[in-house]
């Protein structure tokens, strides 16, 4: 049994290597006991997110409810033959991560199962369901069971997910619209998308960013620099989205290079170093 367990852990280390560098290198400076748990969250949300996102000669409709049944029965029973499951459920029972996450993530990928215009409730429904409960679920690891700590850092790691999410929409509007047919910002038309569209929308952002951050120093010395990492790589690459031109951002994907992040996470280790954060 404990070789299958790291078995399934190895796989969601390798999904998460695969799909995120900016996950990867953050997880990498977590406490080493934080690893395997943080990895085997992404690698849940990864895979649920790749159902709707990617596999488009399938019946996706079937494969979310057939993820989401097999996730509560692994998480019921203690087991699963899906590797990706299996670590998922290790974790979820070790740290008591409350259900109502998981049934609100999978919600959320259940609306990206059709083109949607988004008003401002299901917006937020769907920033909670596909963002904040994620940073929720990596709280409770974080926490280890200290239920005031991660009562205090609700709020901001909530506003952390949504951040970080919601710069993904703003990089990824013209895929978003031409290949999914969604568009998640409310009151948003791409066929007339203004400078003020993007400048309140950056706004928004900016505030989830600087309540994040002062929730950031307060978690517990294992995560803290782990997550200021991750924190760090987007705040750089909405800095970059917010500079380009409107016409920049609805042609291309806007990325930070391998070669930037590396330097970013040296500059951030002298700065945690030097406690300035």
């Amino acid at each position: 049994m404990q070789l299958y367990s790291r078995t399934a852990n190895r796989c969601s280390r390798l999904i998460t290597r695969a799909y995120s560098t900016s996950f990867s290198l953050g997880i990498r400076c977590l406490a080493r006991r934080h690893h395997a748990s943080i990895y085997a969250i992404y690698g849940f949300v990864r895979l649920a997110d790749e159902i709707v996102d990617t596999f488009h000669e399938h019946d996706k409709a079937g494969l979310l409810r057939r993820f989401r049944e097999e996730t509560f029965r692994s998480i019921e029973e203690g087991i699963s033959l899906n590797p990706v499951l299996q670590a998922f459920q290790e974790v979820v029972r070790q740290y008591r991560i409350p259900l109502d996450l998981i049934e609100a993530f999978l919600h959320s990928m259940d609306m990206d199962l059709r083109p949607m215009h988004y008003n401002d409730t299901l917006y937020n429904q769907y920033i909670y369901g596909s963002a904040e409960v994620v940073g929720l679920m990596c709280l409770c690891v974080f926490c280890e069971g200290d239920t005031a700590r991660y009562e205090s850092l609700k709020p901001a790691a909530r506003r952390l997910g949504a951040a970080f999410q919601k710069v993904n929409f703003l990089r990824d509007l013209r895929a978003d619209y031409n290949e999914r047919g969604r568009v998640y910002f409310p009151g948003v038309d791409l066929a007339c998308f203004t400078e003020a569209d993007k400048r309140r929308i950056e706004q928004d952002i900016a505030e989830d960013f600087k309540a994040a951050y002062e929730g950031i120093v307060r978690l517990p010395a294992t995560a803290r620099f782990g997550v200021y990492v991750a924190y760090i790589y987007y705040l750089k690459l909405f800095d970059k989205i917010r500079r380009a031109p409107i016409e920049r951002v609805l042609q291309e994907r806007i990325r930070i290079s391998n070669t930037r992040k590396f330097r970013l996470l040296v500059q951030s280790w002298f700065r945690y170093q030097l406690k300035t954060i």
